[in-house]
């Protein structure tokens, strides 16, 4: 089972990402996906989540309103939109899936991506 998260980069703050999450190993079908992020000195914390089906979705406060988390079952790959990044968001975002239930915990995910590095300048 692997996570494959890619999408970082540097941004200007007000700019626009996409980040991916493909998975291998497993058929997401039936994994519920989250992106979570972790900046330096800091606690990692949920930024969005996916159900199995990609009909519900969750997201932290500090993001609703410009991120959109979606899911491709048929490509095995959760994308999360960012727009309007400002440069707190910047940080190492990483993908997480579970079949365990969905949500924003870190308790429910069991398999976890590599990170991708999101850098916002102001």
């Amino acid at each position: 089972v692997q996570l494959q998260a890619s999408g970082g980069g540097l941004v200007q703050a007000g700019g626009s990402l996409r980040l991916s999450c493909a998975a291998s190993g497993f058929a997401s079908d039936y994994h519920s996906v989250a992106w979570f992020r972790q900046a330096p000195g800091k606690e990692r914390e949920a930024v969005a989540a996916v159900s199995w089906s990609g009909r519900m979705t969750s997201y932290a406060d500090f993001v609703k309103g410009r991120a959109t988390i979606s899911k491709d079952n048929a490509k095995n790959t959760v994308y999360l939109q960012m727009n309007s990044l400002r440069p707190e968001d910047t940080a190492v975002y990483y993908c997480a899936a579970s079949t365990r239930g969905w949500g924003k915990s870190r308790e429910l995910y069991d398999y976890w991506g590599q990170g991708t590095q999101v850098t916002v300048s102001s």
